[in-house]
């Protein structure tokens, strides 16, 4: 059927649906009384398409200006969804209470294609204006709706699918509409659902944006629920007023608007004061608590928390009972996630994750960190030591695998004066007893030697170390992270890392996603962009945009973070350009795709023999570029030296141990009967003695 045609056919039926006449295919009441308001009410003609005016910049500018903060709020949300939908073929966008487009995102190709019909920022996409569509019929609806291709009242508009979420703000207004449109007919109920749940989180941080210096209130009627997406939320006046509510808690509490709420004491809707609940709240250590409504009906779980303190604004007392003062008091996981948001940008399993560990780092229990190099294992570490109880303390990082074996022993747990020869006069104070009143970070905790695990296990066992050398011990109390990008439980089946110690170590596991897998990639770019500049962050262009989300970033956070550094220097204030980033990251992968990115320059010429002396793919892949250089230099050595380790280690300057720990760490491996690869004659001079330790 022509296009001529089918638009003839799509006029007839909205014609048809109007005058109440037989229709040729079911309507839904929505579009329907759609469909007659723009004919009845704006004197619309199906067959006569107007683009929508678009407003002039200056007129953008000061709509946009008057709904700042929600935009601020939901550009995050708004990235997150586009990423979640991973679909070029459409656009996220925000309009406000007028229908006007304020914020879009959206590919190049199909914001360009889509242009031309009006819809762009600055656009009107009211149903007076445009017609049956998502974001119009949204307003005039008051609720989410899904406007499908031929449900459009125009027929220019038929290839499009609009799914669209009203917002609300803190006085029960829509204060603006989130839509997902797109070219996929399939698309509407799967969008609608995320649409929704984006809403919802663009309306909780719009009430904390606007009253950060309230109380707040979360409940639910699960404890599960309590400070998440479908919780109820409340901010509450110091004088026990209430001041908003989000939609959770109105339904929750039995209010159809927030105008019946707004207003009344607290004690009106709970059998409780706010001094009560606050105190309660911090005596449970801000876990959920139970409360009853002011009937006594129904049971809640709540967390009352006052307002955190604002850079600018003078210290604000917090409201507690008298005999629940304790000022080594923190404010827990829900309270002080703000604090450590910048760990995601809106990736799923980063935000589980930090949800758990915000949790449990209140109740001091080891907490073991797995992702891969470069990750932000230690960044992760750092930002839980500051939400947690021990955050007045120092927070005390080590690197089990660069230390060297002889001084791990000396470095964890000090030494008196004149322990052993070459200490230093006055003695040392390990790392252990540096970290008390504070955390403990052991990174590559699976590098440790065995015979330090067992010291490791008594200090964790019986919270006290002996310094080398000395007889008598210290008590020591502190919060024990433990990161590693090996699989620990693996190395314990493989007799390299003790059970008891693992067992202690995992109170918790949190896996930390590698950067190919998040879905927050684009805002992680703008917010290391905006950390990196002095002044305003330069722009990048789609080209280098998609060259940076498509790569697969083998060094994960670190190897970005240097990249962006280098392109900002480069770019010289101008967008960033492709020309600007690195080779391996603008070139596209062999068809055969395997990656080339992150290898050395050397290994990556050999063409298909990347590797002389090659090892698993999985292993490798969990190797950076830095790592993978020093792998190459080390098998450099070894063939300089045909794989005589002791002369390689005297090369190096280390122990031959150490070379053996640094030759597992970068997946170097003899034969196994201890030979070397390509029959090399082995290693077969005289066993070298290790350098005696601090014991000796």
């Amino acid at each position: 059927m022509s296009l001529l045609a089918d638009s003839t056919m799509h006029v007839r039926e909205v014609l048809n649906v109007v005058n109440h006449q037989l229709a040729t295919r079911p309507t839904s009441e929505p579009v329907a009384q759609s469909w007659a308001r723009c004919m009845n009410d704006f004197q619309l003609d199906p067959s006569r398409f107007v683009v929508p005016p678009i407003l002039t910049d200056y007129e953008l500018s000061s709509r946009r200006e008057a709904m700042g903060d929600l935009i601020a709020c939901s550009k995050l949300e708004m990235t997150t969804l586009y990423q979640q939908l991973a679909d070029p073929e459409l656009a996220v966008v925000l309009v406000d209470a007028g229908g006007m487009i304020v914020h879009q995102v959206s590919s190049v190709p199909f914001a360009e294609a889509v242009a031309a019909d009006g819809f762009r920022v600055g656009a009107l996409w009211s149903e007076r204006e445009a017609g049956t569509n998502g974001m119009g019929t949204c307003l005039a609806e008051r609720d989410c709706i899904a406007v499908c291709q031929h449900e459009h009242f125009y027929p220019r508009y038929t290839s499009l699918t609009c799914s669209a979420a009203p917002i609300f703000d803190d006085h029960g207004e829509i204060a603006g509409v989130l839509d997902v449109t797109s070219r996929s007919k399939l698309l509407q109920q799967h969008s609608l659902v995320l649409v929704g749940m984006s809403r919802q989180m663009i309306e909780n941080r719009l009430l904390d944006a606007r009253y950060r210096h309230a109380n707040m209130i979360h409940f639910h009627s699960r404890p599960e629920f309590v400070g998440t997406l479908h919780g109820g939320k409340l901010a509450v006046a110091d004088d026990s007023t209430v001041l908003a509510a989000n939609r959770s808690a109105l339904f929750q509490l039995g209010f159809r608007t927030l105008g019946e709420l707004r207003g009344r004491r607290i004690e009106e809707a709970f059998n409780a004061s706010l001094e009560d609940m606050i105190a309660r709240s911090i005596r449970g250590s801000f876990h959920p608590v139970t409360m009853y409504s002011a009937n006594a009906t129904n049971r809640f779980f709540l967390v009352a928390q006052t307002p955190q303190n604002s850079a600018g604004r003078g210290t604000r007392v917090a409201i507690t009972a008298p005999a629940a003062r304790a000022p080594e008091k923190r404010p827990p996981p829900a309270a002080r996630l703000d604090e450590i948001a910048h760990l995601e940008f809106g990736d799923p399993r980063m935000a589980s994750q930090i949800q758990l560990a915000a949790r449990v780092v209140q109740r001091k229990i080891p907490i073991i960190l797995r992702g891969q190099t470069g990750t932000g294992k230690e960044v992760f570490a750092q930002a839980l030591h500051s939400i947690s109880p021990h955050s007045s303390g120092p927070f005390v990082p080590v690197n089990c695998a660069s230390l060297p074996e002889n001084l791990i022993e000396s470095e964890l747990f000090g030494y008196r004066a004149g322990a052993f020869t070459g200490a230093q006069r006055e003695g040392r104070r390990g790392k252990i007893v540096q970290a008390n009143g504070g955390t403990l970070f052991l990174d590559e905790i699976g590098d440790m030697p065995l015979a330090l695990q067992a010291r490791l296990l008594r200090v964790i066992e019986e919270h006290e170390v002996t310094p080398l050398g000395a007889e008598t011990t210290v008590k020591v109390n502190f919060q024990l992270i433990s990161a590693s990008h090996r699989n620990l439980l693996e190395l314990v089946r493989g007799g390299q890392f003790r059970e008891d110690l693992y067992y202690r170590l995992k109170g918790v596991e949190l896996n930390l996603p590698p950067l190919c897998e998040r879905v927050d990639k684009l805002a992680l770019i703008h917010h290391l962009l905006e950390n990196e500049t002095d002044n305003d962050p330069p722009e990048l262009t789609p080209e280098a945009e998609h060259a940076l989300l498509t790569y697969a970033w083998p060094g994960n956070i670190r190897q970005l973070r240097h990249v962006l550094q280098m392109a900002i220097a480069l770019c010289d204030g101008q967008p960033i350009r492709c020309e600007d980033l690195p080779a391996e990251i603008t070139q596209r992968m062999p068809e055969t795709g395997t990656p080339t990115a992150g290898l050395p320059v050397t290994a990556r010429a050999a063409g298909a023999d990347l590797d002389p002396h090659p090892a698993d793919d999985a292993d490798l892949s969990a190797l950076n570029a830095i790592q993978l250089n020093e792998r190459e230099t080390v098998l450099t050595l070894l063939d300089e030296h045909r794989w005589n380790v002791s002369n390689v280690a005297k090369a190096l300057g280390i122990s031959r141990n150490t070379l053996y720990r640094k030759m597992r760490r970068l997946h170097i491996r003899l034969s196994h009967d201890g030979a070397p690869p390509d029959g090399m004659p082995p290693d077969d001079s005289p066993p070298e003695e290790s350098p005696p330790t601090a014991n000796a």
